[in-house]
């Protein structure tokens, strides 16, 4: 390759970079706004309940396991403000396994929640597609304990958006899994950030 087709090539490239990068900052901007009222009433409901001696637990698949693992990291370890009990029910692989071997994939984080979860606490299931029976049946039992529940998805929502057992569902308008958990990660953000000013008490 001649110094001219790399100077092409490399300026293809960059030029291919800043248009994912616009891309990726206007879906953030637009989910951020098309989202801010169900943020704000979420918001609400969470610091009501940490206020109240709640906990968190927060859930999801593959890529979306190493969000709410974040997420709740974000809420038990903030860089500053309160420090509230946040868990991720993804990251205990000896939980994970034993509960997929010896009863079922899709009751991982039903039984987690069913061994865990009561009243007044809030459970938040990340997803790109909003389709995963682990996460709806983990929602389910947690509505059936008296958690609140939010479900995070992208594209039209999916079964999160539609399901009886989610109170708030916040949503990213991309078919792209990438995209989706770059803004599902300023949407969590904005949760935590919105939590922290209702004024809750320490955790």
């Amino acid at each position: 390759m001649t110094a001219y087709e790399t100077g092409v090539l490399l300026g293809e490239l960059a030029a291919c970079a800043r248009t994912r990068a616009a891309e990726s900052a206007g879906l953030r901007i637009r989910a951020l706004a098309d989202n801010a009222e169900r943020i704000a009433a979420a918001a609400r409901e969470l610091a009501r309940r940490f206020s109240g001696g709640g906990r968190l637990f927060t859930f999801g698949n593959g890529g979306s396991a190493t969000d709410a693992a974040v997420l709740a990291g974000l809420f038990a370890r903030p860089p500053d403000g309160v420090a509230l009990p946040a868990w991720s029910l993804s990251a205990d692989e000896a939980v994970l396994t034993a509960v997929g071997n010896d009863i079922g994939f899709e009751s991982v984080f039903a039984r987690q929640l069913a061994a865990r979860g009561r009243a007044g606490d809030i459970a938040i299931a990340m997803s790109t597609s909003g389709n995963s029976p682990d996460l709806l049946a983990g929602l389910a039992e947690a509505r059936r304990r008296g958690l609140y529940t939010v479900g995070f998805a992208g594209g039209d929502g999916g079964t999160l958006a539609r399901a009886d057992a989610v109170d708030r569902c916040l949503t990213v308008g991309s078919r792209s899994a990438h995209r989706i958990q770059e803004a599902q990660a300023l949407l969590g953000y904005a949760l935590w950030s919105s939590v922290h000013q209702h004024g809750i008490l320490g955790g």
